[in-house]
């Protein structure tokens, strides 16, 4: 497997998604040392996802990098179908990382393009899941039916496992 300078220096211009596997804050703190020896305008195209305690390390180190994790997860979504209405946006979905079950995004205040909009100007991209289904993790957006669910002018990210499945499907 590459190291992380391995691959910043293959992908010299590329968009980057760090999965951080563990919950072991230290490697927050590691991962934060290494982004931070790069430019801003690198740091500006890579986004880390994983471990509420390590993820939590890298937010507070480094408030550019966009990030999430479950407990982001669940403060930005709670929060926004709570008070997005009023325009305010919870600290969670600030230059984060939004992943948003199919399910769940016809909750959110102004969905899909009031929605998407916000989270833009708050620093954050959105990328839409396969479904929440009580407390599992979701999975992307696999199925012909799942990508059905998404508003025919969808501009936002998606997630997804199955791209030869889905990718001739989005081209259309």
């Amino acid at each position: 497997m590459p190291t992380l300078a391995e691959v910043l220096e293959a992908f010299p211009q590329g968009r980057l998604l760090i999965n951080v596997k563990s919950r072991d804050p230290a490697e927050g703190e590691k991962l934060a040392a290494e982004l931070n020896k790069l430019p801003a305008e690198r740091r500006s195209n890579i986004m880390v996802y994983g471990g509420d305690e390590p993820i939590e390390i890298v937010r507070q180190q480094m408030p550019d990098i966009r990030t999430i994790s479950r407990a982001a997860i669940k403060g930005c979504l709670l929060g926004y179908i709570g008070y997005g209405w009023s325009g305010v946006m919870p600290k969670a979905c600030r230059n984060a990382m939004i992943m948003l079950p199919v399910n769940v995004a016809p909750w959110m205040w102004g969905w899909p393009d009031r929605f998407l909009n916000r989270m833009q100007a708050a620093g954050s991209e959105v990328f839409v899941l396969g479904p929440y289904r009580g407390g599992e993790f979701s999975t992307g957006i696999d199925t012909p039916e799942q990508l059905a669910r998404l508003p025919q002018n969808y501009s936002g990210g998606i997630w997804i496992n199955e791209i030869e499945t889905i990718a001739p499907l989005v081209r259309k």
